[in-house]
C-alpha cells in the first residue's frame, strides 16, 4: 500500500479534473459514526476529490488510515482521476468487501467498467446502486440508458438471427434482452412463439403472462395467450381470457366457439350453479366429492358403467349424475343399506380412503404413483394401527399428497374444506401429468 501511494504521490502533481467523473455525497449513517475531527477531515478528502486536486486528497486519506470508510473508496476515485483503472477497480472491491452496501463504491466500479468497456458488468454495478437508493438519479439515468442500449442491441441481434433461420442464436439474444429488459413486450413475445414451434406450452405461457400483465388491454396479445393456454389443455385459465375477450367483442365468433368448445370440455353447461360455490365450502359433502372428481378428472376416468350400484337417495341430489359415475368406478363407496348420504361432510380419514381409491382406479389406467416416504417409517400419534383408516391414512401420506401436523397427527376426524379437497386433487392431477 505504501508504495502505491508513493507512485500516487509522484504522478499527481497537478490537478485532474474530469466532468463526466460521478462522485455523491458521503452517506450520513457512516458519516455519524466519526469523531468530529475525523469527520472534518473525511469530508476535506472528498472536496478535494471532487475539485481534482488528487494530492491534497490523497494525503487525508492515508492520514484518515484503513479504518476510514473512505480509505478505499477515496483512493479508488483518486485512481479513476488518474486513469488507472485497474487500481481503481480493486480499491472499489476492496471497499465493498468492508462495508457492502457502500453505494458509492458500487457507483466507482459502474464507471470503471463503464469506461473499460464492461457494460454487462457495469449493468449489475447500477442496478445494486438502485437497490440500496431508488432515488438515486444519476444511477437511474445510468442505468435507463444503458438498460435500453443494451436491450435493443439484443433485439436487433435476435431479429437477424430468426430472420436467418437461426432459432437456438435468436433464442440466446432475446434471453439476453430480459436481462436487461424482463418486462420487454417484444421479447416475450419472441419467445413465445419459439417455445410454441417447440412444443414447450409451459414456457411459452410464462411469456405470454408476463407480456399480457404489461399490455392488458392488447387484444392481439390476450387471443394468443387464450389460445396457448388451450393448447397447454390449461382449459380453465383458457376459458376466462377468452370470456374477457368476449366482453369487448360479444359477437367474436371465433371467440363464441372457442367459449363454447372450452365449456364442453371442463363440463361447464352441465354443471349446476352449486358446483361454483364448491371452493367457499367449510366442509366439502360427498355429493360435493363426486362432482369435483367428476369434474376434475374428465377424459381421464371412464364415464358411468352399465350397471351401475343401486343408491335410493341421491334422486333429489344436483350431484346424481357425479355420484353415479364415481360409484360405479369404486372411488366412492355406497354404503351396505344402499345410501350415498350426500350430504354428510367428509372427514379427513375419509378423504384419505377417497383418495387411494382414486389413485388405485389410476393405477389400473396406467398411470405411476411413486411413494415418497416408507410407510414403516411413518408415524402417527393420533391413529392407532387399528382404526379402520389407518391403512388408507399411512399410504396417502407416503405419497406426500396429504401431511401430518408438526407434532405428528393427522386429525382423522376433522373435516375437509371445499378449497383444501381441491388442492388435494389438484396434486394428484399435476402427478399424472
Amino acid at each position: 500500500m505504501t508504495l502505491l501511494l508513493i507512485l500516487f504521490w509522484s504522478c499527481a502533481t497537478q490537478k485532474i479534473t474530469s466532468p463526466h467523473l460521478y462522485l455523491g455525497n458521503l452517506p450520513a449513517s457512516l458519516m455519524s459514526e466519526l469523531s468530529l475531527e475525523n469527520r472534518i477531515l473525511t469530508e476535506d478528502a472528498w472536496s478535494n476529490l471532487r475539485k481534482g486536486k488528487i494530492k491534497a486528497a490523497e494525503k487525508i486519506i492515508s492520514k484518515l488510515g484503513e479504518q476510514n470508510p473512505i480509505y478505499y473508496l477515496g483512493f479508488g476515485y483518486a485512481s479513476y482521476l488518474l486513469n488507472n483503472m485497474k487500481e481503481a477497480e480493486q480499491f472499489f472491491k476492496a471497499s465493498l468487501r468492508n462495508y457492502p452496501d457502500m453505494a458509492l463504491s458500487h457507483a466507482g466500479l459502474a464507471q470503471v467498467f463503464q469506461k473499460t468497456g464492461r457494460e454487462d458488468e457495469a449493468f449489475s454495478e447500477f442496478r445494486e446502486i438502485l437497490k440500496k437508493e431508488p432515488n438515486n438519479i444519476w444511477a437511474k439515468e445510468e442505468y435507463e440508458s444503458l438498460k435500453n442500449k443494451k436491450t435493443n442491441q439484443a433485439l436487433t441481434e435476435a431479429r437477424n438471427s430468426l430472420a436467418q433461420g437461426d432459432t437456438e442464436k435468436g433464442k440466446q439474444a432475446l434471453l439476453k434482452a430480459l436481462h436487461y429488459s424482463p418486462q420487454s413486450t417484444e421479447a416475450n413475445l419472441q419467445l413465445a412463439e419459439i417455445y410454441k414451434k417447440e412444443g414447450k406450452f409451459q414456457n411459452a405461457l410464462v411469456h405470454l403472462k408476463t407480456a399480457s400483465s404489461n399490455e392488458p388491454e392488447n387484444r392481439e396479445i390476450l387471443e394468443n395467450y387464450a389460445d396457448t393456454l388451450y393448447q397447454a389443455e390449461r382449459y380453465a385459465r383458457s376459458l376466462e381470457i377468452y370470456e374477457k375477450l368476449k366482453e369487448s367483442e360479444p359477437e367474436n365468433k371465433e371467440v363464441l366457439d372457442r367459449i363454447e368448445r372450452l365449456k364442453n370440455i371442463l363440463g361447464i353447461v352441465e354443471l349446476p350453479s352449486q358446483y361454483n360455490s364448491i371452493p367457499y365450502s367449510e366442509a366439502v359433502t360427498r355429493e360435493e366429492m363426486a362432482a369435483l372428481l367428476s369434474i376434475k378428472f374428465k377424459g381421464i376416468v371412464d364415464e358411468v358403467t352399465k350397471t351401475p350400484p343401486i343408491i335410493i337417495d341421491i334422486t333429489t341430489s344436483w350431484a346424481s349424475k357425479f355420484i353415479l359415475q364415481m360409484t360405479s368406478l369404486g372411488i366412492l363407496d355406497v354404503y351396505p343399506n344402499h345410501t350415498f348420504q350426500p350430504k354428510k361432510t367428509i372427514s379427513r380419514a375419509e378423504m384419505a380412503e377417497i383418495l387411494v381409491h382414486c389413485i388405485e382406479y389410476l393405477e389400473k389406467k396406467g398411470f405411476k404413483f411413486i411413494q415418497q416416504i416408507q410407510p414403516e417409517k411413518i408415524k402417527i400419534l393420533d391413529v392407532l394401527p387399528e382404526n379402520y383408516y389407518y391403512k388408507p391414512i399411512i399410504q396417502i401420506v407416503s405419497y406426500d399428497i396429504m401431511t401430518l401436523s408438526l407434532q405428528k397427527e393427522f386429525q382423522p376426524d376433522s373435516p375437509v374444506s371445499g378449497s383444501e379437497a381441491i388442492k388435494l386433487l389438484d396434486i394428484i392431477l399435476n402427478l399424472i401429468r
